[in-house]
């Protein structure tokens, strides 16, 4: 068992099984300490939950981000993106007309202004 926290530029580097042995093996310390503390144990001990849990969320960070780079891999040529892949931004943003759709002119927008275009004015600006 580990003596000191979990750094998480060394978790990079690792491969996911190593990752998943690391945070089977802090989720069992963990639980030996939160029996310990029901029975009683050192305080000193105690203080190293807090680091315990840390370490594993730190752990479970790496794991969940090294999945979905995979996953944003496997989906870049594909057509839809999953939901949780897709851009966040705001409710209003994702259902607002994209850029294609906003440009489109039905025909009869299309007939109306090849036969009536925008006129042009000369303004003679005075000196």
């Amino acid at each position: 068992m580990s003596t000191s926290k979990v750094r998480t530029g060394q978790l990079w580097g690792k491969s996911k099984d190593d990752l998943k042995k690391q945070l089977v093996d802090l989720k069992t310390e963990l639980g030996q300490l939160r029996t310990q503390k029901i029975a009683g144990g050192a305080s000193s001990k105690l203080h190293r939950i807090h680091d315990l849990r840390k370490s594993v969320a730190r752990v479970l960070t790496v794991i969940n981000s090294n999945q979905r780079q995979q996953l944003r891999l496997f989906y870049a040529k594909k057509k839809y993106l999953p939901l949780d892949l897709r851009p966040k931004k705001t409710r209003a943003i994702r259902r607002r007309l994209s850029k294609h759709e906003a440009t489109i002119m039905t025909e009869k927008q299309k007939k109306k202004s090849t036969h009536f275009p925008q006129r042009k004015y000369a303004v003679k600006a005075e000196v």
